[in-house]
């Protein structure tokens, strides 16, 4: 009798062993939603950056240079070490056009290049 109310074998452990093989999907996938974030706030910041110096080109006398507005209007964190510039294009008589070229910086590891935002804006002069 005592034979046959025999224990099943314990499976103590195993939830932690599957969990530990679960974990770097989990980094990985909640690292990739970071990156997203962090592109679109680069494409933000060329946008505004172009703006900035396209408003201030299209004034007749403006204080400081286009480009340097550009500059200043974007973050230090996207604009620092040359990763962002800021240039005119060609535009009407009438209008003036700037673009922003904003590279996308990478929180994921072993990937180096995620390309670069590039955003126009085209203002009419004043």
């Amino acid at each position: 009798m005592t034979a046959s109310k025999r224990k099943p074998p314990r499976d103590r452990g195993q939830v932690a062993f599957e969990y530990m093989g679960f974990v770097p999907l989990l980094l990985l996938v909640g690292l990739c939603a970071i990156q997203l974030g962090i592109a679109a706030y680069a494409v933000n910041q060329a946008g505004t950056g172009a703006r900035a110096a396209a408003r201030t080109a299209s004034h007749d006398f403006p204080e400081i240079p286009p480009v340097v507005a550009g500059h200043r209007a974007m973050s230090d964190w996207i604009s620092k070490n040359g990763n962002a510039v800021v240039h005119p294009a060609p535009s009407g008589a009438d209008t003036v056009k700037y673009t922003a070229e904003v590279k996308i910086p990478s929180i994921i590891p072993w990937v180096n290049d995620f390309g670069t935002a590039t955003r126009s804006s085209t203002m009419p002069k004043e």
